[in-house]
């Protein structure tokens, strides 16, 4: 069994691809909330409350994503997104990600978070809305109760605990702005 995951892992990456749009359009598709026309999620790390995961048309999720949804919470990816290698996304208070989004590689958004007493116990902190064609720079989080305006970037490795204006570019530890939004002096 082994040489036969190994084959498998190794193998090219058209064959990976075709298997996974086909486990799309049949398990993911009956698994999912709604997955739409054209969607694909290449071997996911973890679907965690399917159910109340919507995906929509011609988005693509890359290898090792982890998608998680408990306790009431919702997850939304918009049409045309991409979502990067090992991205995890996880939903106790809604997660609405809008259209024509990029999260690179390794992003982490959650509306999550540990109890401070009791730290096996998790809890909401926050719906995160995020908006029309946001970049999500790799590895960058974004935490609970945050809302991202239309068209912001977010740079790699940034930590972004506040709403980002529309256009804007924020970066760092945490995220500050780098910029005015467009139109805005």
């Amino acid at each position: 069994m082994s040489r036969l995951a190994e084959r498998v892992a190794n193998a090219p990456s058209t064959l990976r691809w075709y298997t996974a749009r086909a486990l799309s359009h049949t398990v993911h598709r009956a698994a999912l909330g709604h997955l739409g026309e054209g969607a694909t999620i290449v071997a996911p790390r973890r679907l965690q409350g399917p159910d109340a995961i919507s995906i929509g048309a011609h988005t693509l999720i890359r290898e090792n994503s982890w998608l998680a949804t408990e306790s009431g919470g919702t997850l939304s990816i918009g049409a045309n997104c991409y979502i990067g290698h090992d991205a995890h996304l996880h939903a106790i208070d809604r997660v609405m990600i809008g259209t024509d989004c990029v999260l690179a590689d390794g992003v982490f958004i959650a509306s999550t978070d540990h109890d401070r007493e009791n730290r096996h116990a998790v809890h909401g902190t926050g719906p995160i809305m995020i908006g029309d064609r946001v970049f999500i720079g790799q590895r960058a989080i974004v935490l609970g109760g945050v809302t991202i305006g239309d068209g912001a970037t977010i740079a790699a490795g940034a930590v972004v605990t506040r709403d980002v204006p529309a256009g804007a570019v924020v970066a760092g530890v945490p995220a500050r702005p780098l910029q005015h939004p467009r139109g805005q002096e």
